[in-house]
């Protein structure tokens, strides 16, 4: 891909960013900031939903 190409590639998804009505592009800014893993997962990995699984595991054998 040329620079050519990339610059008017970037430009057309600029254009068309812009040309959208505001509550569409807070809609979609909102449906993407829902599909994120929690904060917890994307920092950490695995690790902690296996530490609560772990201590959900212990209670349920105390109760």
């Amino acid at each position: 891909m040329s620079t050519n190409d990339y610059v008017k590639f970037v430009t057309q998804q600029i254009v068309s960013y812009i040309d959208q009505p505001k509550e569409v592009r807070k809609a979609t800014r909102q449906q993407r900031k829902e599909e994120l893993p929690p904060l917890s997962n994307r920092w950490f990995g695995v690790m902690p939903l296996a530490v609560q699984l772990m201590f959900k595991k212990n209670k349920k054998g105390e109760s």
